[in-house]
């Protein structure tokens, strides 16, 4: 299938590993430009020569890795004057950051709050004043959050998570209604249960909490899908792909998981 992404422009954050790479992979394989970010030369690099690699639809496109912290307002800044003077425009944004620490409630410090609202919804508020006038003057954009399901069903020992990403989500929201007149589709994605290194930090943290091995770990996550399995990256990632893509001129303010069937609400 064409998803007219040839060409496009494709900024996504916290791209060297995990969802954010599996994202940005996608995103070159159909065409677009794309430009990564991590706080990790190292892990930058990598993943550079990871995606200079996939078949791609565009012999021309190109791929662009940044040094960047999230958490740095200057350096979100610098982050898209890069991408500017590489690219003169900014057709789609894939916001993407850290998970935080999970504990329960009792264990969580003002300090850990403050880092967990700074890295998921503070740098999605900065970044996202600095593209949108890029987009309105475009008259085009795709902004895609990615969240986690924690925003339709919370997670035991993830407050943090369940409270910061419904932040996203609100702020995404209302920008969706704010800028759909410019033809600026603003959506939030939903991983659930996903074999990702976050993933296996959750489950080593369970495993120590719990007294339990991988495997009994594995098979309550698992118990709880449908589908009988965790996710994988990709799977995320051709649900963004789409949403990015022309096919998708007709969804914004939408809040959509990719989860194997693991949230039971009927919304």
């Amino acid at each position: 299938m064409n998803l007219g992404l040839n060409n496009k422009v494709a900024l996504v954050l916290a791209s060297s590993k995990g969802l954010g790479l599996a994202c940005a992979k996608a995103l070159y394989s159909e065409g677009a430009h794309v430009i990564i970010c991590s706080r990790s030369e190292d892990n930058i690099n990598q993943a550079k020569e990871e995606i200079s690699k996939l078949k791609t639809s565009n012999s021309s496109n190109r791929i662009l890795g940044v040094v960047n912290d999230l958490n740095d307002e200057n350096q979100i800044r610098t982050l898209v004057e890069t991408t500017l003077n590489e690219f003169r425009h900014i057709d789609i944004l894939v916001h993407n950051a850290g998970g935080p620490p999970s504990a329960p409630f009792s264990e969580i410090s003002r300090d850990d709050w403050e880092k967990s609202i700074k890295l998921n919804l503070v740098s999605f508020i900065h970044i996202s004043k600095l593209v949108l006038p890029i987009m309105q003057k475009q008259k085009f954009g795709r902004i895609i959050a990615i969240t986690s399901v924690s925003v339709k069903q919370p997670l035991n020992n993830l407050i943090l998570s369940n409270t910061t990403r419904l932040g996203v989500v609100g702020f995404a929201k209302t920008l969706s209604n704010e800028y759909a007149k410019d033809n600026i589709l603003v959506n939030v994605v939903c991983p659930g249960p996903t074999l990702t290194n976050r993933m296996e930090e959750l489950i080593k943290t369970q495993m120590n909490d719990l007294g339990k091995s991988r495997q009994e770990i594995m098979k309550i996550w698992i118990d709880n899908i449908p589908l009988g399995r965790l996710g994988r990256p990709q799977e995320l990632a051709n649900l963004v792909v789409f949403l990015a893509s022309d096919k998708a001129n007709y969804i914004t303010g939408t809040v959509v998981q990719v989860d194997g069937g693991f949230v039971k609400s009927s919304l």
